[in-house]
């Protein structure tokens, strides 16, 4: 039985540091707008154990145009857990969340390897591949939110 969970940005670096910034320094997994007001993390439990962490960000893309735009970011599952569905439940509290707040598009930059991932959720690539310094390549993915 898994539950998800609000938490804060800190409580999320005991999973970002280890699938999104291995070997690297514990700031690597701060960032920028983390703590703002706006931003939002949740995490998925077994128990006590915190098994994977997802970021949403109220945020712009030159992209688009809509008012009410969201990011994910951080986005990740620790490596034992993964292929376990995690990730999708992590997903789809993420659109929930950003559904209540009226959010129109959900937008992030996806991992090469997580495209496949976000494409069975129903998201899109636009521009194209880019590299992120010490983090590899990546591709815009978005979505037009539905309101329920």
């Amino acid at each position: 039985m898994y539950t998800i969970k609000q938490i804060t940005s800190q409580a999320t670096f005991a999973v970002r540091q280890p699938v999104l910034r291995p070997g690297k320094h514990i700031d690597t997994c701060i960032f920028d707008g983390d703590d703002l007001p706006t931003t939002v993390h949740f995490g998925i439990y077994q128990d006590d154990e915190l098994l994977g962490v997802i970021s949403v960000f109220e945020a712009k893309s030159p992209y688009f145009n809509e008012e009410h735009q969201f990011q994910i970011r951080g986005m990740a599952v620790l490596e034992n857990q993964q292929k376990k569905g995690l990730g999708e439940k992590l997903v789809v509290k993420a659109e929930e969340y950003i559904t209540t707040k009226c959010g129109k598009r959900t937008w992030f930059n996806a991992r090469e390897i997580a495209v496949g991932f976000y494409k069975k959720m129903g998201y899109e690539i636009i521009g194209n591949e880019f590299n992120i310094p010490d983090v590899g390549p990546h591709y815009v993915m978005h979505k037009i939110m539905t309101l329920e």
